[in-house]
């Protein structure tokens, strides 16, 4: 290995270290109950909520997705599904947080997400809690899958080493300090992991820039390339029969600009619902330590958020001035971000900020791990299987579904050309559409009834698989994200199946009716 490389891989090495130390120290205060081991006790100040919900949300395609597609196709795409992002972040952390923080604790002290609409319901057969844990598992798997795909991707391609074998190293890694810490590590490391993918992101964009000899010449090339920088059009690469991007000399070739219409813009603005069902950032906001400081934590949000997410976008345009006809596909695209790192920075320099990449994939896929643990174990077995199980037993449980997912999200990760853009698009859609409007409703409408939220929780989970897979392919409106037919088909379901069924209990509606009064 050359010198260069040592370097990295010693910046790379400090970072992990730091983790796994990380977990050792929270795991004997996490392993006291299962409320310190899923929830850390309530206890989470503002920083820690706010960089802890943005870092375990956006993942590794923040710093490989998004700029991936951005390189490949232009800013249109990328653009509109971060302004998404930034509004749906906004809304969620204004109308949910401080409504879901209080809630939370009136509802039997409800710890994970399934906890609390079976609380809110008054649902003692679990129906709705073990309906929600399925859903947890199944997209978080998905989930989980996209982040080792990160890893993976991260290695093969700063070193060339194998694929395979280095995203199988990362997801133990990252299943190890899960395992030993449970929240508070995973909360901790989303600290320090939000802060380096922060300055990771501006490191390399304003490298990117002075590469690409300055803002003029960037957007001067950038304008030859038919709707590369518009938000009405699509950049439209020319393919080869395998896929492949064409070159002619130097130069990437690309047709006319495609039409970027309203249905494509309402899909990207759509990704913004996501965020009311995400069950890694609801966690967030029920762990905090004091509602009233849900107003801080969302500003730090917001701030993280729009630096990031912009200039992510800004770094696939760039990256296509610096280096056009690098990548070929837009799998490939979306290691834009580390060939730019390794090109422009120090190597030592290069290894932190590269190991932001991996810090995003790591902050995703530990707490989605965690949260799938949580759900089995507490959602499946104590509430379902065994009531009277012991915190212990309930900790064992969490543990070998770990076990079970991260076996389950290797096997999926296994192939190096998915994207990691469309994984987690899926996944997203599911968690949206399936939560988001129960969890408003649950929150606004006193009139919510447990049919209601059952018949929308599934019609939101099934519209998004039959969407994707059957209705999309035919184009036209038809092509709009699954999320958004999701998300308002679910919303009128649980509206219509409340009204026709019986009203809720009167314990239920008391709850709903005091549970602001809460000095939580």
């Amino acid at each position: 290995m050359i010198e260069s490389d040592m370097q990295v891989v010693l910046a790379m090495l400090l970072y992990f270290v730091v983790v796994v130390v990380i977990g050792f120290v929270y795991a004997k205060r996490s392993n006291s109950s299962s409320e310190e081991y899923f929830l850390g006790g309530r206890g989470l100040g503002p920083w820690l909520t706010a960089l802890s919900a943005e870092a375990s949300d956006m993942s590794g395609w923040l710093l490989m997705g998004l700029p991936g597609v951005a390189y490949f196709t232009g800013a249109s795409d990328a653009m509109w599904t971060a302004i998404g992002l930034a509004i749906g972040t906004y809304l969620n952390w204004k109308f949910v947080a401080r409504r879901l923080r209080k809630y939370s604790e009136k509802a039997g002290n409800a710890i994970t997400v399934p906890d609390f609409f079976s609380n809110r319901f008054h649902d003692t057969k679990h129906i709705l809690m073990t309906i929600a844990a399925v859903i947890i598992l199944l997209f978080f798997t998905i989930y989980t899958a996209s982040c080792f795909v990160t890893v993976g991707k991260l290695f093969a391609t700063l070193f060339g080493w194998d694929y395979g074998v280095m995203m199988v190293i990362g997801a133990i890694i990252v299943f190890l300090y899960t395992f030993m810490g449970g929240y508070l590590s995973v909360c901790t490391t989303d600290l320090v992991q939000g802060t380096l993918m922060f300055l990771a992101l501006a490191t390399v964009f304003v490298g990117s820039v002075t590469a690409a000899g300055g803002v003029e010449n960037t957007v001067t090339f950038l304008q030859n390339i038919p709707g590369f920088l518009s938000g009405t059009e699509i950049a439209t690469p020319l393919l080869d029969e395998a896929g492949n991007q064409l070159v002619e000399g130097n130069e990437p070739l690309f047709g006319p600009a495609g039409t970027y219409g309203l249905i494509t813009i309402v899909s990207g603005l759509a990704w913004g619902l996501g965020y009311f069902g995400m069950p890694q950032v609801l966690i967030r906001f029920m762990s905090i330590r004091h509602s009233d400081e849900i107003k801080k934590s969302r500003m730090i949000a917001m701030i993280w958020l729009v630096v990031s997410l912009s200039s992510a976008v800004c770094i696939g345009l760039i990256g296509r001035a610096v280096i056009p006809t690098e990548f070929l596909s837009q799998s490939a695209a979306e290691s834009v971000f580390i060939v730019l790192s390794r090109m422009l920075l120090p190597s030592f320099f290069c290894g932190l900020v590269v190991s932001g990449i991996f810090a995003a994939a790591m902050s995703s896929s530990s707490s989605y791990l965690l949260i799938s643990g949580s759900a089995v174990a507490t959602n499946i077995f104590k509430g379902l299987i065994k009531r009277d199980a012991t915190d212990n037993q309930v900790m064992i449980v969490a543990r070998l579904t770990l076990t079970a997912v991260l076996l389950l999200g290797i096997f999926l990760a296994m192939d190096q050309n998915s994207s990691i853009f469309d994984i987690v698009s899926y996944a997203w859609a599911g968690f949206g559409a399936s939560f988001g409007p129960l969890m408003l409703c649950s929150l606004y409408w006193r009139r919510t009834t447990l049919p209601g939220a059952i018949a929308g929780m599934l019609t939101g989970a099934a519209t998004v698989v039959i969407w994707k897979n059957l209705i999309a392919p035919l184009g036209g409106w038809f092509a709009v994200y699954e999320l958004l037919p999701g998300f308002v088909l679910a919303l009128v379901v649980i509206i219509v199946v409340s009204k026709l069924t019986k009203e809720p209990s009167k314990e239920v509606t008391d709850d709903f009716d005091t549970y602001m009064e809460l000095d939580v």
